[in-house]
């Protein structure tokens, strides 16, 4: 049995719920997102609502620090007692918690200083701790960047200094977010507003630190509970952020903004207020169809089991493609239900939907004697 590959724009079939989606009709081209790069998606199906210039290679900052947590957070228990090496003491530019050698600090503060107040000196310290060295951490990163999927993302230090090779895109940081905050260590401390930074010795030592990400104390944007900032010369000002309403939580990220928290607030508006569950293709409806051998019938309907709902924006239905992979010349008989291929439904390249297409209909076979006939004089 061979395998057909069709591909066409689709024409959405939308049901009611579109209607009831709340607020005005904003489309995308409509945000006016000042920024480099930017993407919106979803923290828990991973679906893009969002993308401008998502691809594109980019200079991530401090956004850097939210991989370092990820292997600070999957490698050292919160309780384990780092010493400050002299490379670490040294880091003085940008944000630091003045970290000094043969400090004794947990690994828990560590965490605390690079994702709310952005320590540069503390993720040096992180990764001599877990790795044995900057050089052998950087490799983890690397390493783990690809494993989850942040597959166009390179990184040269722990901290997010530029460097001609470090780099990322606004895609494999959303990735990257959407990882990181299925850890339960790295989501409590992403939406603190402030905490204290305490040492073991010397043990007098400690130290308030507030989150950079203004976001937190906006409440003109509920719901805000993460994530990371990042600014450099090179790189401008970027931000991940977060926020969580009722069971959806959404992710935006933006790159080189001109105001990273009103970029990022807009997204997060558009993505609560313009997304929302529509049925694009309905059950039973037919998707193509499959040349049946010795069937009573020359063809069966290929379909959908069940309703394709998914979460979209308005403004995003006419930009759906539709992809069908279907078998071919099956022989009879054929069952309803039979599995018979897939669609795959995108939306501006990013995936929307994958489903299985099954036949509509039973196919029996031809009697024996009807078979004769058709080989005779076909």
């Amino acid at each position: 049995m061979g395998l057909a590959i069709r591909r066409m724009i689709f024409s959405v079939l939308v049901c009611g719920a579109l209607c009831n989606m709340g607020g005005p009709l904003v489309k995308a081209a409509e945000l006016r997102v000042e920024a480099k790069a930017a993407i919106l998606m979803d923290a828990q199906t991973g679906q893009v609502y969002y993308a401008h210039n998502a691809e594109q290679r980019n200079l991530p900052a401090s956004l850097t620090k939210l991989m370092t947590a990820i292997l600070a957070a999957e490698n050292a228990k919160p309780g384990e007692v780092a010493v400050v090496s002299k490379k670490a003491a040294k880091v003085t530019i940008g944000s630091t918690i003045n970290l000094d050698q043969g400090d004794r600090i947990t690994m828990g503060n560590l965490l605390k200083a690079a994702l709310i107040t952005s320590a540069n000196d503390s993720t040096v310290a992180i990764a001599e701790q877990v790795a044995g060295s900057e050089e052998a951490f950087l490799y983890e990163m690397n390493r783990k960047a690809f494993l989850i999927g942040a597959l166009n993302t390179r990184y040269a230090n722990t901290n997010g200094y530029y460097d001609p090779r470090h780099y990322t895109t606004a895609y494999d940081l959303a990735v990257i977010a959407r990882y990181a905050l299925a850890n339960p260590r790295i989501n409590s401390l992403v939406r603190m507003k402030g905490t204290t930074v305490r040492w073991i010795n010397p043990a007098e030592r400690e130290k308030k630190i507030t989150n950079t990400n203004r976001l937190l104390k906006d409440e003109q944007t509920p719901g805000v509970d993460g994530v990371k900032t990042g600014s450099t010369p090179r790189a401008g000002d970027c931000l991940i952020a977060s926020a969580t309403r009722g069971e959806r939580r959404l992710i935006a990220v933006v790159l080189h903004a001109k105001d990273r928290y009103e970029t990022a607030a807009k997204m997060l508006e558009y993505g609560f207020n313009q997304v929302g569950p529509v049925v694009i293709f309905p059950a039973g409806g037919e998707m193509g169809r499959v040349q049946v051998n010795d069937g009573t019938a020359a063809f069966v309907t290929a379909t959908v089991a069940e309703p394709v709902l998914v979460n979209i924006a308005r403004d995003q239905l006419q930009d759906i493609k539709l992809r069908t992979t279907l078998g071919d010349n099956l022989p009879a008989p054929v069952r309803k239900g039979q599995m018979l291929g897939q669609a795959d439904f995108t939306v501006q390249g990013y995936p929307l939907a994958k489903v299985p297409l099954v036949a509509a209909a039973d196919v029996p076979p031809q009697n024996l004697l009807a078979r004769l006939l058709f080989k005779i004089f076909k």
